[in-house]
């Protein structure tokens, strides 16, 4: 299947590291997220019935973000994986989750991780 619903930039507040003044402050992260599903129907019928709703998926983000308190990029992926497994099912779903400052001395771009789900 090649047909997929794409976030991109939503852009997160968490308390998500390995220093405790990360967790305890919280900080930016960036999300970018893909689904797989059959747009076709959806395409035809102008119906949101017939697609996947990714108000949900932003909505569920945000509510993730909001309470997690954890150390690694790769829990808080797996949460938020989990999260839209719980609104869209098993589709096949993909996300890139970045931290937007770590706190490496003398570095200023991002790091991330990358996550995929059949």
């Amino acid at each position: 299947m090649s047909d997929r619903i794409v976030l991109r930039g939503l852009r997160l507040w968490a308390h998500v590291g390995v220093l405790e003044r990360e967790r305890r402050l919280g900080q930016w992260f960036e999300l970018d997220a893909w689904f797989e599903a059959d747009l076709a129907i959806a395409g035809r019928s102008d119906r949101l019935d017939d697609s996947l709703d990714y108000v949900e998926a932003v909505t569920a983000a945000r509510r993730v973000a909001a309470s997690l308190c954890c150390h690694t990029l790769e829990h808080f992926s797996e949460q938020l994986m989990d999260a839209f497994a719980e609104i869209y099912g098993a589709c096949p779903m993909g996300l890139e989750l970045r931290k937007c400052a770590a706190p490496i001395p003398g570095f200023d771009g991002t790091v991330a991780v990358c996550r995929s789900r059949p």
